[in-house]
């Protein structure tokens, strides 16, 4: 799906991609929750964090689940191009689902916020993560000796600014590239939570 953003408070100006995709894994919930939420795994999944390393600068707690909060979180990248780069990422689970957002933000319009000036103005796309579960918490028997699987079903869905100009035309190469970006994260995300000594 595409977006025109004109004088929109809090998005950038622009043409605006959104793809998602939908996928089961062999894991339970819960750790897939903490796999995508945790800043110390993030470079296994995200490609925007480049193999930098990855730090919680804030935490604002949301609820009694450690999981449950606000984060904000730098990347330490090699790449001087991403050292402006913070991600506001806010994560939450219960026994219905789980869902973990973030999005990129200026390191100068991140400070204005902090400082009190208005957060309407500062620019954001997020991407993120829904996680279900795939039945009820457990394994169990099936009639025929085998057990059923606790697995997840993991949506992925990201926004992407393919064009800052808002009467560009899409082209074939924006949808190419946001549908590499997303198979090469569902790639990544089965590798390594699959790689965890789970059953196949």
């Amino acid at each position: 799906m595409t977006r025109k953003s004109v004088d929109d408070p809090g998005r950038p100006p622009g043409i605006v991609l959104n793809a998602a995709t939908s996928f089961w894994l062999p894991v339970p919930p819960k750790r897939v929750f903490d796999f995508l939420r945790d800043e110390s795994s993030r470079s296994e999944w995200d490609i925007l964090s480049n193999g930098g390393v990855v730090q919680e600068m804030a935490h604002i707690a949301n609820g009694r689940d450690h999981g449950n909060c606000v984060s904000l979180l730098r990347v330490n990248s090699t790449n001087s191009n991403q050292s402006n780069m913070l991600i506001l990422q806010e994560s939450c689970t219960d026994a219905s689902g789980s869902y973990v957002i973030y999005a990129p933000v200026d390191v100068v319009a991140m400070n204005v916020v902090l400082n009190g000036g208005d957060p309407d103005y500062v620019a954001l796309l997020p991407s993120g993560f829904a996680i279900l579960p795939d039945g009820p918490a457990g394994s169990s028997l099936q009639a025929d000796g085998g057990i059923s699987s606790n697995g997840s079903l993991l949506t992925v869905a990201f926004q992407i600014l393919v064009d800052s100009v808002p009467t560009a035309k899409l082209s074939l190469g924006s949808v190419a590239t946001v549908n590499s970006l997303i198979a090469c994260t569902v790639e990544r995300i089965k590798a390594a939570v699959s790689g965890e000594g789970n059953p196949q």
